[in-house]
């Protein structure tokens, strides 16, 4: 009999991950590790993103890092052919790069927004597009959006969750499109407040607002994202796609 825990194993599957530097990027990094894939590795910061490459192949795992900013297209494509030169293919994208903030709608400069809506929006497209033409039919991508893209920040975050609820419709999109004529999986991946360099900034008030929020009262941590994004990656969620799975604790419920 053939374990169920089989899979979410990634043996053999290049990963590409942005926003792998830091925070739940390099968190997704290690924990595809620990499930057999092969990793590329994607961020603007390349000292830090050549450490978190390090110390994972310290781990043993197969690990590419590129330094790579998501928001040129070029620079996307560039990372998918270093992927493809080495490894020939990209079996899984993890859309992961994002940036955040919190500035009242009436003070937020236009090219704050726009630069948060490039960020998450358009560098996710830019990304799976360029994944896309490298993936064989049984690829996966997870984007990885955010509660704020379902439900309304209590914080004033109108760029942030604006852009998050349009990688929840690229998602759906993508999935449209590419599931039954390319073989690829399209979800996206909705996490609440997490330990992270994004939530390091006004945390205690974010810790607060939590734990009087949302059903399970707290912030939750690497690991209880990591299985959900495996899920997604892996052949586990085989029949699962243009899907939105939020991981917050109860945030969206209240």
């Amino acid at each position: 009999m053939t374990d169920p825990l089989d899979a979410f194993r990634l043996d053999d599957r290049v990963v590409v991950i942005t926003g792998a530097s830091s925070g739940l990027g390099a968190g997704f990094a290690r924990a595809v590790a620990q499930v057999g894939g092969t990793l590329v590795l994607a961020a603007r910061r390349a000292d830090r993103l050549e450490q978190v490459a390090e110390d994972l192949r310290r781990s043993g795992a197969e690990v590419l890092g590129h330094p790579t900013d998501v928001t040129d297209p070029e620079a996307c494509q560039a990372l998918v052919d270093a992927a493809v030169a080495k490894h020939g293919r990209v079996d899984v994208l993890v859309n992961n790069a994002g940036l955040g903030g919190s500035v009242p709608a009436s003070r937020e400069t236009p090219a704050a927004f726009r630069r948060v809506v490039e960020v998450n929006l358009n560098a996710s497209f830019w990304m799976a597009q360029a994944c896309a033409k490298a993936m064989p039919p049984g690829s996966a991508i997870v984007n990885v959006a955010s509660v704020h893209g379902i439900v309304g920040s209590r914080f004033p975050q109108a760029s942030y969750s604006a852009s998050k609820a349009g990688v929840i419709g690229l998602t759906r999109d993508l999935a449209q499109q590419w599931s039954r004529r390319k073989g690829i999986r399209v979800n996206a991946l909705c996490p609440g407040y997490f330990p992270s360099e994004m939530t390091a900034e006004g945390e205690e008030a974010l810790r607060a607002m939590v734990a009087e929020h949302s059903l399970l009262g707290r912030f939750g941590e690497q690991p209880e994202l990591d299985t959900a994004m495996l899920f997604l990656a892996s052949p586990a969620s085989s029949y699962v796609t243009g899907a939105t799975l939020v991981v917050d604790g109860g945030l969206s419920a209240v």
